[in-house]
């Protein structure tokens, strides 16, 4: 059988959203319209930075436990290396089976370091190879540190990992398709400016294997009649938000498990803003870059009534 390589989920999308000197704007310079540009950036840059991280701490539990018979009720294990600069404990003797990742230092990617840790647990009856199978994740003080800027988000909580296809990630390639859900009733996020806020979560990914892992997210709350919602609370700025995934967040391992698609929508802000991912410099959907950019597109109708957009590298 053909071993799969998953890779951190922070090579995949949590740099998603990094604004750099490098863009085009086209905007008006009023003070109304600047606190909408600052409230989108804001936003639209902390809710990919916040689910990106979520996403590798996710992908970091669920190829772990892989590595535990007690744990997928398998017979073959060590399908995965372990995430890089972490130590990890297992407790496999207990009613509820419990492994905990504490981390000290860059992600495999080394694009920002980690202190804190992770507890993911299942019932000792219960088997992650199963459909319908949940993994417990608790967030213990995980800090991440973006290399780059220096920039922080603390994330404490927890949340629900259900197998509801049911196999294990490494069998991918023959099984087809698999589907993971996460759910979080509040998550408390910190940012780096002291800021401290509680995000709910509802999404749904689903992996298949097409020339290598395809990752696809998209959310999987409903609130009237917005659908699709995947995050929801409140910013750094005190303001309410919505996200939704309007088009599905796809992961590409033959494009270097980098983000290759997909629109999001973020509500209930001063202005709605949509992003859109995997275009090159002028707005336009493109191949795979290689080692150059990816870029998004924002778009937002400001306060006079014009579009606004934004054109940046991730």
């Amino acid at each position: 059988m053909k071993k799969i390589v998953i890779l951190s989920t922070a090579l995949l999308m949590s740099t998603a959203l990094l604004f750099t000197s490098c863009k085009k704007v086209k905007d008006d310079s009023n003070s109304s319209t600047t606190e909408n540009t600052q409230e989108s950036k804001i936003q639209s840059d902390d809710q990919a930075n916040v689910a990106g991280v979520m996403d590798e701490a996710t992908t970091d539990a669920s190829t772990s436990v892989e590595n535990v018979i007690a744990v997928t009720g398998d017979n073959i294990v060590n399908h995965f290396l372990s995430p890089c600069n972490s130590t990890i404990t297992y407790d496999t003797l207990n009613a509820v089976r419990t492994l905990t990742i504490t981390y000290n230092g860059a992600n495999c990617a080394g694009t920002f370091t980690r202190t804190g840790s992770i507890t993911i647990s299942i019932p000792a009856g219960d088997k992650w190879k199963n459909a319908g199978a949940k993994l417990t994740i608790s967030y213990n003080a995980l800090k991440f540190t973006r290399i780059a800027t220096q920039k922080s988000i603390t994330v404490n909580g927890s949340e629900v990992v259900t197998n509801v296809t049911g196999g294990l990630l490494y069998q991918l390639s023959t099984i087809g398709t698999i589907t993971h859900t996460i759910t979080s009733a509040g998550m408390t996020i910190t940012f780096d400016d002291g800021t401290q806020r509680s995000w709910q979560v509802a999404k749904k990914r689903v992996f298949t294997y097409s020339g290598g892992v395809v990752i696809s997210t998209s959310g999987t709350h409903t609130d009237g009649s917005t659908t699709g919602i995947s995050e929801w609370g409140t910013n750094r700025l005190g303001n309410p938000f919505v996200t939704e995934i309007v088009d599905p967040l796809v992961i590409r391992q033959d494009c270097a498990f980098r983000l290759t698609s997909g629109h999001v929508k973020h509500s209930r802000l001063i202005r709605t803003v949509d992003v859109v991912f995997g275009l090159d410099a002028n707005g336009n959907p493109t191949s795979c870059p290689g080692a150059g950019y990816y870029y998004m597109k924002l778009t937002w109708v400001n306060v006079l009534g014009a579009t606004t957009t934004v054109i940046l590298p991730y």
